[in-house]
């Protein structure tokens, strides 16, 4: 995300000053959480056109509120428990999260499988909630936590139906390797996501986790993507006709969220 710099602006209507600040916070922030590792100052700085003095003046303030923290070791900054703090409380509260629950239940008494729902958070993606498998071995996820949208079935749902400029923005990043299943080679990922587009569906053989399998399929609400929806498990559960049959379950299941 990249901040217009003031002398960009309208003149005729000037941005007022506590308007621009909390832009800029806003900014930093988003920037912070899109990085999905720690950051520095300067890298900061340069991705929102912004001075180093001002980035660095904003971090002090979020560090004493504890919306990042700082590692003294090499001067980066991550979100911090605050910030974790509120983003636990919108996921309590997401209308996708709320409104697929029915469907994820479902989900997981049909297949026995952990059925989970996603959403995208910047060039990310974020579990929403889940329905855990009542089986004895069982795949469970992290509600709440980043993971990157070009590795496992969900995120791969949504990046294959997202707008061009993040997909766009994904695919111009190193596709660095999760796994040793992990998809890294950018016209193979770039194919596979033709084919989610074609079938409607993504499937993940350990891309994200070794020795699990992922299906899911995107959730659109009047003809905007939302999220994903998804059934995991073990592999040797999941093979090719069950995985095929998961997949049009996964469509017809998320085309009635709403």
């Amino acid at each position: 995300m990249k901040n217009v710099p003031v002398s960009g602006t309208n003149h005729r209507e000037p941005q007022q000053p506590g308007t621009l600040g909390a832009t800029r916070v806003a900014d930093i922030l988003l920037e912070i959480s899109d990085a999905g590792r720690p950051i520095g100052v300067t890298e900061i700085a340069r991705n929102l056109a912004m001075s180093k003095a001002v980035v660095h003046r904003i971090l002090q303030s979020l560090l004493s509120r504890e919306l990042v923290t700082h590692s003294a070791g090499n001067g980066a900054y991550t979100l911090g428990p605050a910030a974790a703090a509120i983003g636990a409380r919108a996921l309590q509260s997401h209308d996708l999260r709320t409104n697929a629950l029915p469907t994820l239940r479902r989900l997981q008494a049909e297949t026995g499988e952990t059925a989970t729902v996603s959403s995208i958070a910047g060039s990310h993606r974020v579990y929403l909630e889940q329905v855990v498998s009542p089986q004895q071995v069982k795949m469970t996820v992290e509600l709440g936590q980043l993971f990157p949208l070009y590795a496992g079935a969900s995120g791969k749902a949504m990046l294959a139906f997202a707008d061009d400029d993040l997909r766009a923005t994904v695919l111009s990043r190193p596709l660095e390797r999760i796994s040793e299943s992990t998809i890294t080679d950018r016209a193979e990922l770039e194919a596979d996501l033709e084919r989610v587009r074609e079938r409607g569906y993504a499937t993940s053989q350990g891309e994200r986790l070794a020795g699990t399998v992922s299906v899911a399929a995107p959730v659109f609400w009047h003809g905007l993507l939302v999220g994903a929806v998804s059934v995991c498990g073990p592999r040797d559960r999941f093979d090719a006709a069950t995985q095929e049959r998961y997949g049009r379950l996964l469509v017809e299941a998320c085309a009635a969220i709403d």
